[in-house]
């Protein structure tokens, strides 16, 4: 099933699917201060299930400042306490700069293809 929402701003779309029990949120555009409350929600709106995994595709992010990274924070923190987990995919190299510099990548899985990210 995939619902498709898309942010303020015409510059990020953010896609949902579900593989096998398994949120994949995929993201095209930039990620800034004008779209974080979108970003935010799309992250934390795993509803009431036990263990919320969530894997972020960030192959057509071409931007990301701190309100992301802010995003991405508060979103692994609320699905580790909830005894899930919250990993990222296919982030470009502008973007995996920023993860980087911030630690992030340290932090939250960082996989190639979503293939990778799926798999126990």
């Amino acid at each position: 099933m995939t619902d498709t929402h898309g942010a303020a701003r015409p510059g990020l779309s953010i896609d949902h699917t579900t593989v096998d029990g398994i949120r994949v949120i995929t993201l095209r555009g930039e990620i800034d201060h004008a779209v974080t409350e979108q970003f935010t929600e799309a992250l934390l709106s795993y509803g009431s299930v036990t263990s919320p995994r969530t894997v972020v595709d960030l192959s057509g992010v071409t931007f990301m400042d701190s309100s992301g990274i802010n995003a991405l924070i508060a979103a692994h923190t609320s699905m580790s306490d909830a005894h899930g987990w919250l990993r990222m995919v296919g982030a470009q190299a502008p973007v995996l700069r920023v993860l980087a510099i911030v630690g992030l990548d340290q932090v939250i899985g960082c996989h190639p293809t979503v293939e990778q990210a799926l798999a126990p």
